[in-house]
């Protein structure tokens, strides 16, 4: 039963406060029990909060009782190790930020809060969240919880493993590459990458047109709940989109929708048993009335080359602008980032932008006769739990891609950041690893990526199939 309670959606939960069927103690406990069982294996936090959190639990039953619960009143999450919070440990996965104390918190960290979310812990990052997988000096491996052999994809992957494993209700996540969408995919949950400037940073990063925070949940439901706290614009970031997004309180019939679907974005090589799943989930689609276009969108390989060009100028912290010291303390895959970038050493940065530019004026005619965009999140299921992503001799069915990004199908849609992107459990490979589907929306068109990913939700339900720990 204990367990059981660990995988109850938000919304029920708060439905079961309110009811007082529930007490925001008893699911603490519960989540507590689950990760001093769970997290030894998984590895998916860096600090936890117990003590504080049945503290704020207690609170939280007695606001209520007296009918003043806020929105997320009660609700346990987690918050990424990269997500400043004002007072806490934040340590971006790195040595170098071991002892940082933040001195003020990113806005939507400051939102969940206010709204009443009890903090559970810190989830893993991989370092300066700048790799597609998790492994970091400071913090070791975080492990897939459906498969520990392989790795929950990066770098919001101890938000979804905790999530995916019983560890927590909630989690925040930052996606940057599909930081959000590729471990949501790998663990088999819910995971959301609004458009830019949705919801407001700090600065620098908010200048970054690439980077979007979102939720990651079990439910499509949970997901608008946490993204309605989150988003909406702020003083404090200049860029930010004004208003409030259109996230739907209630999700509608997908009755003649027109849906393009492409197998691989013109260039992903993609292994059979996704390919499978995918094509086999717009069944689905189908059955809940949408006429499905399968398109060639012409994309290619320079995709991948605009992208490292963009990380190159985005990037903020350099090894090369390190010290020697500094750099012994740094993951490989940060270390030689620069050798990995070296590939697109001939493209300009304005080369990359033509290119963003060619990708939306190929992809727009698809979109203005099509309401959404189906296609795999991940070329694989999941890689090892050790990938490295300057292993330049990686292949997919037999074809060397790039070993950081050429196996997601997510960080096109960060170059086209206006772009909202979901991604949705579609079923399981031959290791037990999830599948994830990925449904992409017009430009700032959130609300038809939450009504199509609730709609299959329902067709094709997943949030009672939990990893055996």
């Amino acid at each position: 039963m204990a367990d059981e309670l660990c995988y109850i959606p938000a919304t029920d939960a708060i439905a079961a406060f309110k009811a007082r069927k529930l007490s925001p103690l008893e699911l603490v406990d519960a989540l507590i029990a689950r990760i001093e069982k769970v997290n030894p294996k998984v590895n998916a936090f860096t600090y936890t909060f117990f003590d504080r959190a049945r503290e704020q639990a207690r609170r939280a039953e007695a606001l209520y009782g007296a009918g003043n619960a806020r929105k997320l009143e009660g609700v346990p999450i987690v918050i990424k190790d990269q997500h400043e919070m004002k007072g806490e440990i934040t340590t971006h996965g790195s040595r170098l930020f071991e002892h940082n104390v933040d001195t003020k918190s990113q806005p939507f960290v400051d939102r969940i809060l206010r709204a009443g979310a009890i903090v559970i812990g810190r989830s893993t990052t991989s370092e300066f969240a700048s790799a597609t997988v998790l492994h970091t000096p400071l913090w070791g491996v975080t492990r897939n919880p459906w498969n520990l052999r392989y790795s929950t994809g990066g770098s919001t992957g101890g938000g979804a493993a905790s999530v995916a494993s019983g560890m927590t209700t909630l989690s925040d996540g930052g996606d940057f590459a599909g930081s959000i969408r590729i471990p949501a995919s790998s663990c088999g949950v819910f995971g959301f990458k609004p458009p830019s400037g949705r919801v407001p940073m700090l600065p620098p990063g908010n200048f970054n047109d690439h980077v979007s925070h979102g939720p990651i949940a079990r439910t499509v439901a949970d997901g608008a709940l946490l993204y309605g706290v989150m988003a909406g614009p702020d003083p404090i970031d200049m860029t930010a989109l004004p208003g409030r997004p259109p996230i739907p309180k209630k999700f509608q019939s997908l009755k003649g929708w027109k849906v393009a679907y492409s197998p691989d974005l013109g260039f992903f090589e993609i292994v059979p048993e996704v390919a499978k799943a995918v094509r086999e989930s717009l069944d689905a689609f189908r059955e809940l009335g949408c006429e499905i276009e399968e398109i060639d969108l012409g994309w290619d390989e320079r995709t991948v080359l605009a992208f490292l060009v963009q990380s190159r100028e985005l990037g903020f912290r350099r090894p090369q602008d390190m010290t020697t010291k500094e750099r012994k303390q740094l993951a490989d895959y940060i270390l030689y980032r620069p050798k990995r970038l070296a590939r697109a050493k001939h493209l300009r940065y304005t080369d990359a932008l033509l290119i963003r530019m060619e990708m939306y004026e190929k992809l727009r005619p698809f979109m203005a006769r099509n309401r959404i965009l189906l296609c795999p999140t991940l070329s694989v299921p999941a890689v090892g739990a050790t990938h490295s992503p300057i292993d330049f001799s990686y292949s997919i069915n037999g074809r060397k891609v790039e070993p950081g990004i050429g196996w997601c199908l997510s960080f096109p849609f960060n170059m086209l950041g206006s772009l909202p992107a979901a991604t949705v459990p579609c079923g399981f490979a031959k290791s037990g690893v999830p599948i994830g589907l990925q449904i992409v929306g017009r430009p700032l068109d959130d609300a038809s990526v939450f009504h199509a990913a609730a709609a299959f939700e329902k067709a094709r339900p997943w949030a009672g199939i939990h990893p055996t720990l």
